[in-house]
């Protein structure tokens, strides 16, 4: 199982130089997990930079993975993972996602580097 953080996607979106990093693992949508707070905040960033056609469209397109909402238990395994990483808050929610399916994160979000579980990529 995989999840990607919102840079991930984003890069995959825009197609830029590290999309080829996780494009294999977003096409693989029967892998895929996608947090609700990876949601919230592509489509508020697309929204900004495109229009609501375009941010519409990415939604649909995660939502070809299995969606997760975020729960009592996701969120008290966050702030365990906040307090031991140091990590911001949605950072924290999609490790702690990973974690309860068996999930690696793939990102380029150099707050994941060095964190067992995550592949990451640094930004091209």
């Amino acid at each position: 199982m995989n999840i990607l953080d919102s840079s991930a996607w984003l890069e995959y979106f825009a197609d830029t130089k590290n999309a080829g990093n996780f494009s294999k693992i977003i096409e693989n949508t029967k892998d895929l997990i996608v947090p609700t707070i990876t949601i919230y905040e592509v489509f508020k960033k697309v929204l900004q930079k495109k229009d609501r056609k375009k941010a519409t469209e990415t939604i649909a397109y995660m939502k070809q993975g299995k969606i997760v909402d975020l729960n009592l238990n996701l969120s008290l395994e966050a702030v365990k993972l906040n307090m031991k990483y140091n990590l911001p808050m949605t950072d924290s929610i999609i490790l702690a996602t990973a974690k309860q399916y068996n999930a690696t994160v793939w990102t380029q979000d150099a707050d994941f580097k060095g964190i067992p579980g995550v592949k990451y990529f640094k930004k091209i």
